[in-house]
């Protein structure tokens, strides 16, 4: 024996938007009090800053006149023994791909800002030797921003 069934239309519910933030949703009701926007992201450092480094937290900023361009970005820094000195710094050079002699392995997106301390890619998960370490999408957009004499900011 076979069974016919018609296909029935389901309609979906409406979503709509709450009447104030966190309250009800009420379908073909505009919000009686809009959602506030998010608040700006703030950075640990100085108006002077184009990059703030923050050694609690592993977080980096790029900045243009105290507003933050990008991040917070993951980043990781200097082990025991290799700390990452705060302070403030100027941009010495940037290199799309060096090569650590010290250290025999590769810096791509190397942005040198406190002697042999840079920038680059690497793993944020894992403490370094001294230089800041960051995903590969953090460290193109730090070598793309910063330039030579630009002012980096490392606070705890």
């Amino acid at each position: 024996m076979c069974v016919a069934v018609a296909g029935a239309a389901v309609a979906a519910p409406v979503q709509a938007e709450p009447l104030w933030p966190g309250g009800p949703d009420v379908p073909g009701v505009p919000a009686i009090v809009p959602t506030p926007p998010p608040e700006p992201v703030k950075a640990p450092c100085s108006e002077k800053a184009r990059a703030c480094l923050q050694l609690s937290t592993n977080n980096a900023w790029l900045m243009d006149n105290g507003t933050v361009t990008f991040g917070p970005s993951p980043m990781s820094h200097g082990r025991p023994g290799y700390e990452t000195p705060p302070g403030v710094f100027k941009v010495a050079f940037k290199k799309p791909f060096h090569w650590s002699t010290l250290h025999n392995a590769p810096m791509e997106y190397a942005v040198f800002f406190n002697g042999d301390i840079a920038y680059h890619i690497g793993p944020t998960e894992e403490q370094s030797h001294g230089c800041i370490r960051l995903t590969p999408e953090g460290a193109k957009a730090h070598y793309e921003w910063l330039e030579p004499g630009d002012i980096v900011e490392v606070v705890a």
